[in-house]
């Protein structure tokens, strides 16, 4: 069974940081693409950044280039997303997405908070 798990989201001033976390089970993100997506209230989801199986491509949202940066470790186990410089625009649930040609699975989301 495939489980996507974040973790790390939270509440934090305008300026601040957090590093999300997505540790996956059952597959490895050396064989899939692995996103953060985010959805506000009201909004419809976005994808934020993604980073292929081979982590030769990475991409990121005009909204967030310059402050967030993805990465894939601990042997295609875990990604992350470190969010610097937030802003209160960037308040939403946080999705990770693992996808291939053949199967697209989401986590469960992790709240983020961005109060001034």
């Amino acid at each position: 069974e495939v489980q996507l798990v974040e973790s790390g989201g939270g509440l934090v001033q305008v300026g601040g940081t957090l590093r999300l976390s997505c540790a996956a089970s059952g597959l490895s993100f050396d064989e899939y693409t692995a996103g953060w997506f985010r959805q506000a209230p009201g909004k419809e989801r976005e994808a934020v950044s993604c980073i292929t199986s081979s982590k030769d491509k990475t991409y990121y949202a005009d909204s967030v280039k310059g402050r967030f940066t993805i990465s894939s470790e601990n042997a295609g186990t875990t990604v992350y997303l470190q969010m610097n410089s937030l802003k209160r625009e960037d308040t939403a649930v946080y999705y990770c997405n693992a996808h291939s040609f053949q199967n697209d699975y989401w986590g469960q989301g992790t709240q983020v908070t961005v109060s001034s």
